[in-house]
């Protein structure tokens, strides 16, 4: 079933993305932990190796994993988030959705996901480097960012542009999205990470960082991965919907059209919109 055309408001805009989550939770954890498991057995790799290293490699052996972490980590998120924009975007539609379905309409398109989040990190990074109230507003202009690169198949500059058009006027709600959402996502975080800490520090008395039990050292990867799981797909659902909510209010933007024209658009595994 189609989703309403009228414009939410922030209230529906948030139960709509719970509702969402929680009707296709299947659907969104899959989506989130499949490439996050490519992360987590980088991780726990990384942690053997620590414990091996020795001599002069283990400097060297240190530096190649968080550099490793960290591009196997940008891919996993680009991963994830754009097939969960494209999954969000199914079901808002009405569309049958599935996790490889939803994997297939970024086929061949991470890297290039995973460049435009870098642009994007670098830009408010820079704005929250002058002052920080920069970033703020640069992050809150540039937040569907990810939603108009996947369904519009923009570039960088196209996408941060698109997205500070759609948002203008409505960009305390950006906010308030994002603010909720992260304080969920920490929260979870937080739930795993207190009884790992108590864990940690009653193993630990009268022992060396040495001697240290080796689960300790995977916890935190583990717990991470469970919580990302868990609560990361709530932020891009929201930002999603947001995207669509945005055309309908100031594109009057037709759903029903729209599938139409996706019906009629030869090989469309993604569902691009027009602008």
């Amino acid at each position: 079933m189609v989703s309403d055309l009228r414009p939410l408001s922030l209230g529906e805009l948030l139960d709509r993305s719970f509702f969402l989550y929680r009707k296709n939770f299947m659907l969104f954890v899959g989506i989130v932990a499949l490439p996050n498991l490519v992360l987590l057995a980088f991780q726990l790799a990384g942690v053997v190796l620590q414990t091996e290293r020795g001599g002069l490699l283990g400097p060297i052996i240190s530096v190649l994993w968080l550099l490793g972490t960290a591009v196997v980590s940008l891919g996993a998120t680009a991963a994830s988030q754009g097939a969960t924009v494209i999954a969000v975007s199914q079901v808002h539609l009405g569309r049958p959705a599935s996790i490889a379905g939803a994997f297939a309409g970024i086929k061949g398109r991470i890297l290039y996901l995973a460049l435009i989040m870098i642009g994007y990190w670098i830009g408010v990074g820079i704005g929250f480097a002058l002052l920080i109230v920069p970033g703020i507003i640069l992050a809150l202009m540039w937040a569907l960012t990810i939603p108009v690169a996947v369904l519009e198949d923009k570039g960088l500059r196209d996408s941060v542009s698109r997205s500070a058009e759609l948002t203008k006027g409505h960009r305390g709600r950006v906010f308030v999205i994002y603010l909720l959402f992260l304080v969920l996502l920490y929260a979870v975080y937080v739930a795993w990470e207190i009884p790992i800490f108590i864990a940690i520090g009653i193993m630990s008395r009268g022992h060396t960082i040495a001697t240290t039990p080796l689960w300790t050292q995977t916890a935190f990867p583990l717990g991470s991965f469970l919580s990302q799981c868990l609560a990361g797909p709530l932020m891009t659902i929201g930002l999603s919907l947001l995207y669509y909510d945005e055309r309908v209010r100031k594109e009057a933007f037709d759903l029903q059209h729209m599938m139409a024209n996706l019906d009629n658009a030869q090989g469309a595994t993604v569902p691009a919109v027009s602008t």
